[in-house]
């Protein structure tokens, strides 16, 4: 309950603004400090899942220059705002990036990061999956820095295509989807 109550917040956040944010339309990633301040710098650097293959690199002013999201599928840059790729098996697949925000709390050191794709299309040979995504993770870091315990919240429709149209129901109530452990990446040059 207590994480639902955060991530309410980091939503009312998102929507009403925070003191001192610039509300810029054409930043990829949104960086919300609480109370002000600076992104803190133990959190820069790649973060990387224990499990379902989710990474994100984090720049020293809080933005995310990189991250490999949809279960491991994909690495995408955010201030693209279109991936595409080619697919194992043929096809290709083609991620529209949305507005992503990071959100970080210095009272509790808790790390907020919402990820939307605005609209995906996987063109696969004899079928094909589309749909949007709105994936969040809350979670304290941890007082070494080096690991980030993240609640998975996600928000998704999915239409699958082929002989027949297939929609995937989704229920919100099967949230959190899971419990990710990220962890600090050794810094290579």
């Amino acid at each position: 309950m207590k994480r639902l109550v955060a991530l309410v917040g980091c939503v009312v956040l998102l929507f009403s603004g925070c003191q001192g944010l610039s509300r810029d339309k054409k930043k990829a990633v949104e960086v919300i400090i609480e109370g002000g301040g600076e992104f803190p710098q133990f959190l820069a650097g790649a973060w990387k899942a224990d499990k379902h293959g989710w990474e994100f690199v984090f720049e020293r002013d809080g933005t995310i220059s990189s991250a490999v999201i949809d279960n491991g599928m994909i690495r995408v840059t955010p201030s693209e705002r279109v991936a595409t790729r080619p697919l194992r098996g043929g096809g290709k697949g083609v991620y529209e990036l949305g507005q992503w925000a990071v959100q970080y709390s210095p009272d509790n050191r808790e790390l907020a990061v919402e990820v939307v794709v605005e609209h995906y299309n996987l063109d696969m040979v004899s079928f094909g999956l589309e749909g949007h995504s709105t994936d969040w993770f809350v979670g304290p870091v941890s007082e070494d820095s080096q690991m980030w315990e993240a609640e998975w919240f996600t928000y998704r429709k999915t239409t699958a295509w082929g002989p027949e149209t297939l929609e995937f129901p989704f229920d919100p109530n099967d949230n959190p989807v899971d419990t990710l452990v990220f962890r600090k990446q050794p810094e290579t040059n």
